[in-house]
């Protein structure tokens, strides 16, 4: 008798492709929709994961696009300012809703009505972007704003491949206008007013009606783009959520899967790499989680990448096996996770 499954390959089934793999050789992947090719040029943005990312593209040759490289700068104050750390300067894009909102500040299609806050420890910042840099005015922030924007229009119109990582569902959002923040108003600057800000944890149409929204107008502005998307596998560092912040991982998580299969299945030019499967995923039993359970080690990193070359960059050839078991992406102080801020300013 034979089954619908009776000649299937082994990738179909976990005993065989799963359970039989040593951890080193897990390969989730199977195909892509589309290869790099060496004159494309990658775009980063998304969560801090997305950082590891970035800073291995950059490794790779001429492929990463840095349209806000900040080259006028000695090299130390580059990255204090937090050039070079994604494609422009926005810092984190924790939520789907931002990357739709830089979307429509850029192209004028919406003005914020708070346009900056004073920091923490003095001066000023821009609340679309509070860790990137203190300012000394108001005005100050608002003229460097329009720089990054320009900077980013640049960026979706000339890049060939955009990788965006999805972080969070949780935000916090004006009740005014409906800005959506990376950070609560007073953890890294401006100040917390429950009159005039309010908790939001996104759903999957939320979710995946912003993706969609962006989607649709970058590839309209940039036919030749295609877009790769992954699942940052860091837990939250806190939840706004009266429960665990461990059942909130998981239904963040859930979420920003499903918005990421949604737009998969829509869009024929967009694919799924799955890193999070990878680095999460119940085979690696927390191997490629350093002691606190939630960075991603060197060694997770280098899992990630040695398959994202060989799937995605042409002419790659299939990485040697040591590969997975060394990598040079140092974790903590080198990546920056505004989400960290939270549990260093709770009273």
């Amino acid at each position: 008798m034979t089954t619908p499954y009776s000649d299937l390959p082994d990738h179909h089934f976990w005993r065989r492709s799963i359970a039989s793999a040593p951890v080193h050789q897990l390969d989730p992947v199977v195909r892509t929709r589309f290869r790099i090719g060496t004159d494309d040029r990658i775009a980063t943005a998304g969560s801090c994961f997305a950082q590891h990312i970035a800073r291995r593209l950059r490794s790779l040759g001429d492929y990463y696009l840095v349209a806000e490289d900040g080259a006028h700068l000695p090299e130390a104050e580059r990255a204090g300012r937090q050039y070079g750390l994604f494609s422009a300067r926005y810092g984190n894009i924790y939520t789907a809703a931002q990357l739709w909102q830089l979307w429509r500040q850029a192209y004028g299609e919406w003005t914020p009505a708070e346009a900056a806050w004073q920091g923490r420890d003095g001066g000023w910042v821009d609340p679309f972007r509070p860790t990137v840099e203190t300012f000394a005015s108001p005005e100050a922030v608002a003229a460097d704003r329009q720089v990054h924007l320009a900077a980013v229009r640049t960026l979706f119109e000339t890049c060939d491949i955009l990788v965006f990582t999805l972080g969070l569902t949780e935000g916090w959002h004006a009740r005014a206008d409906g800005a959506v923040y990376p950070l609560a108003p007073g953890v890294a600057g401006g100040s917390y007013d429950p009159a005039a800000h309010a908790f939001v944890n996104f759903t999957v149409a939320e979710v995946a009606d912003s993706l969609g929204r962006f989607l649709e107008a970058v590839k309209a502005r940039n036919p030749k783009l295609r877009v790769i998307l992954t699942v940052s596998p860091v837990p939250l560092a806190a939840t706004f959520e009266d429960r665990s912040v461990l059942v909130s991982t998981t239904y963040s998580k859930a979420v920003l899967r499903v918005a990421a299969e949604t737009m998969f299945r829509r869009f024929d030019w967009v694919d799924y790499f799955p890193s999070y499967e990878i680095i999460a995923g119940s085979p690696t039993g927390g191997l490629y989680y350093v002691e606190d359970d939630r960075e991603v080690s060197p060694l997770g990193v280098a899992h990630v990448m040695r398959l994202f070359q060989r799937y995605y960059i042409e002419g790659e050839a299939p990485a040697p096996r040591r590969e997975a078991l060394a990598g040079t992406d140092r974790t903590g102080a080198d990546v920056i996770c505004d989400e960290a801020l939270i549990e260093a300013t709770r009273s």
